[in-house]
């Protein structure tokens, strides 16, 4: 069939609306009609070419829509299915079959190798049927109208969600959100601190306010994304440019320490901060992804002698068909507010949309196709 997607040309090219032809659902995929599509920093970098991915290509990990097929095998959607479209995993080595399907094992082709496994592409040119467009990025390519999907990647929602809302949760807000409720699990009277407040961080300060932690403290250099935390969830902001961070949290604790800190900035003098900010037994969750190849240096007595945690987190460490339904009654509560993140746009401003959140005058860009709201 034939569709419309948002193709990269070569690394540091635009967006560009062109049409495609897209292959039918084989097994163990679902094809999808794409409802909305939420921009992620990680959209942005592969774009530019930070980020090693075959071009020209569609990307897009943060999908909603409603379900058109289903090929063999697939059990869990059907046609006419409302859907949040996540990251794919192989569902049998160790990591699946526990729980973390985020850290599975054979992640890394099925989410960055731009085709199937078996390495067809789901998309070609338009025209010749044969020049390959590399999508499945994280299995789905959801910047298009529509987008074959992996199945273990598509998670049913209510009915009465709107779609723009759900679309963020498959990666940005389920990575901020996880790192605060599967990873670090506050206890009682801690204090908890997020290192930059974008889309992810927020979504950090937004579950922290769901545990015990007496004190959330957000830190970034936007006085207008501080203001937000506040509203949000956070009991104390930190402007970076007003010092030390390391000192600014040493006197917001005491002298004491913080017992956790979620690093969504992927500065990596900001993560050298957090490790020397936290209290013996306190644990470092780093989200934010610099530079490849960056480096940091760590004087590893400091971490022994405090018994300090360093802990890599991906995808929030969620299980999407659980972890996603729960953050939609979670919002549908009234006790997390995503909607405070989210600006739409039309598919066909894609481009607007990626300058928007590079500049950071929008928190969560998401793409809307009208046709099908």
């Amino acid at each position: 069939m034939k569709t419309v997607a948002a193709v990269v040309e070569k690394a540091g090219g635009p967006f560009e609306l062109r049409e495609v032809e897209l292959n039918g659902p084989r097994a163990g995929e679902v094809l999808v009609r794409l409802a909305a599509s939420a921009i992620c920093h990680t959209d942005l970098t592969v774009r530019d070419g930070a980020v090693p991915f075959p071009f020209p290509a569609v990307l897009g990990h943060e999908g909603a829509g409603v379900v058109e097929a289903v090929g063999d095998g697939v059990s869990h959607v059907h046609p006419g299915d409302r859907v949040a479209l996540s990251f794919a995993s192989c569902g049998a080595c160790p990591t699946c079959a526990t729980g973390h399907p985020a850290m599975c094992k054979r992640s890394y082709p099925l989410r960055w190798g731009g085709a199937r496994p078996d390495g067809s592409t789901t998309m070609t040119a338009a025209g010749d049927g044969a020049t390959p467009v590399h999508g499945s990025f994280f299995g789905q390519s959801s910047f298009a109208r529509h987008a074959i999907v992996a199945g273990r990647a598509v998670v049913p929602v209510p009915g009465d969600v709107p779609l723009e809302l759900v679309a963020p949760l498959g990666c940005g807000v389920q990575t901020g959100a996880g790192a605060v409720l599967n990873v670090l699990r506050p206890e009682p009277g801690s204090t908890l601190v997020v290192t930059g407040v974008g889309a992810v961080g927020l979504s950090a300060v937004m579950a922290a306010a769901l545990t015990p932690a007496v004190r959330i403290v957000a830190v970034d250099v936007l006085p207008e994304r501080l203001a937000l935390a506040r509203e949000l969830g956070a009991t104390d902001t930190v402007d970076a440019r007003d010092g030390d961070l390391v000192t600014l949290l040493a006197e917001l604790s005491g002298g004491l320490g913080v017992d956790s800190v979620v690093e969504t900035s992927g500065v990596v003098a900001v993560l050298g901060q957090a490790i020397r900010s936290v209290t013996s037994g306190g644990t470092v969750a780093v989200v934010g992804a610099p530079a490849m190849g960056a480096k940091l240096e760590i004087e590893v007595t400091a971490i022994i002698s405090g018994a300090r945690r360093i802990v890599g987190v991906v995808e929030g460490d969620s299980d999407p068909p659980r972890f996603i339904p729960t953050l939609i009654a979670l919002h549908q509560a009234g006790r997390f507010p995503l909607d405070r993140l989210v600006r739409t746009y039309a598919f066909a401003d894609i481009e607007t949309a990626a300058a928007d959140a590079h500049a950071g005058r929008t928190i969560k860009p998401v793409l809307t196709f009208e046709e099908v709201l």
